[in-house]
């Protein structure tokens, strides 16, 4: 199968432009005024401090669970606003029109998690269909992003995966799980607008996958509507990419691959010696970087029969992307690639990309504060000193505060 002709009329091919400069502060931030730079370096110098973003966090999770006053308004004029695009699909539509004017698309995520009811599953899939409904009129949100904890309860997935018995009540659950999921790809294909599911822990993946697979199967047979996301901090990722691509060709559909190098280290090295088996993490970040790197010169050396995103903060890695695009004379909006960087984050790679034309994305949660306050939280512990962002980010964010003289 080849790729959608009409896919390929969709893009120009324009000459390619010279090597990406990922240190150009001036790009990265045009898109901020003097007054939102100086407080985007006042908040990294905050998450720049370990104990506070880790006191910090415990006391706003207790405040806006608890209903403090002032507390959701705090949360939301600092944490809320540099990472998170809105409270409501309409409330995130300027931020969306202004990643737009920069030449950025969009991949809305409805940011509620750690559900456990029917009920919640159930809205969480009305959301999503309603953030597919709203992508479908946009024009620059192609895709939307999901869990399948959003959709089913945790210990169901777990248990699927070790295959015991399940109970009649599980079974009726189980296919739940299942018609949500379908009902949001359904959607997704009737609009025009592609999935991305997310990868989770080891222990759920492998029912994740199934699931996927069964949606790829069924949707992505004239364009990639479902993407599956591949941990590459995982020593088999690599090798199941590649066997997931040639199970697509030899069932006749387009594979969809986000990539990601992975966010539960420290889960998954826990939950292994607890149970007593091989940690699946690969041993160092060198290890990680070569397989995340291989998987993009895969995707890339297959662009005809597959899509992918490389879902990545790290410059190397974009800037390998680039150089392969351009040895091969891929054009830099080809419909079959994607970079994405979280809202918030990582603008040098996001804003450098959209100005030499590539096809480039933020991914940008929305919900109420009550329901993102666990991803604001991760976001804070990600960015603390102690894995760096925060100081990469201070220090390029500090760069143009000095080029502005400001």
């Amino acid at each position: 199968m080849a790729l959608n002709p009409s896919l390929s009329a969709s893009f120009e091919s324009k000459p390619n432009m010279p090597t990406v400069d990922f240190s150009n502060t001036e790009i990265a931030f045009s898109h901020l005024s003097d007054r939102e730079l100086k407080k985007a370096a006042w908040l990294f110098g905050m998450m720049n401090k370990p104990w506070l973003v880790k006191y910090g966090s415990q006391l706003a999770l207790w405040a806006v669970e608890n209903g403090l006053p002032f507390a959701e308004m705090i949360v939301k004029k600092t944490v809320f606003k540099q990472f998170v695009g809105g409270t409501t699909l309409l409330d995130s539509q300027p931020n969306i029109e202004k990643l737009a004017a920069y030449n950025t698309l969009t991949i809305l995520d409805y940011g509620a998690e750690a559900k456990e009811t029917e009920t919640d599953f159930n809205h969480t899939m009305n959301e999503n269909i309603r953030a597919i409904d709203f992508a479908s009129r946009s024009g620059h949100i192609p895709v939307v992003s999901t869990k399948v904890t959003g959709l089913a309860r945790f210990h169901l997935l777990e248990k699927v995966q070790h295959r015991p018995t399940l109970t009649r009540e599980e079974l009726s659950e189980y296919r739940n799980v299942l018609k949500r999921i379908d009902a949001i790809c359904y959607h997704a294909a009737n609009k025009g607008v592609a999935v991305f599911i997310d990868a989770e822990e080891s222990w759920i993946q492998d029912t994740i996958d199934h699931l996927v697979w069964l949606m790829m199967k069924r949707y992505n047979k004239n364009r990639v509507v479902v993407y599956n996301t591949f941990q590459m901090y995982r020593k088999d990722r690599l090798q199941f990419l590649i066997d997931s691509y040639d199970r697509a060709r030899k069932a006749g559909f387009l594979l969809g691959a986000k990539l990601v190098r992975g966010a539960y280290m420290e889960k998954e090295a826990f939950y292994a010696a607890t149970y007593g088996y091989e940690n699946p993490i690969n041993p160092d970040k060198n290890s990680t970087d070569d397989h995340y790197n291989t998987a993009l010169r895969f995707c890339i050396d297959h662009l005809e029969t597959l899509a992918f995103c490389n879902a990545s903060h790290n410059a190397e890695s974009a800037a390998l992307q680039v150089e392969l695009m351009d040895k091969k004379s891929i054009p830099h909006s080809h419909p079959h690639t994607m970079f994405s960087q979280l809202y918030g984050m990582s603008d040098n790679v996001t804003f450098n990309l959209s100005a030499a034309g590539f096809r480039v994305s933020k991914y940008v949660p929305y919900g109420q504060v009550r329901e993102v306050i666990p991803y604001l939280i991760r976001r804070a512990q990600e960015n603390s000193s102690v894995t760096g962002d925060a100081g990469r980010e201070l220090s390029l964010i500090l760069q143009e505060v000095k080029r502005r003289g400001i």
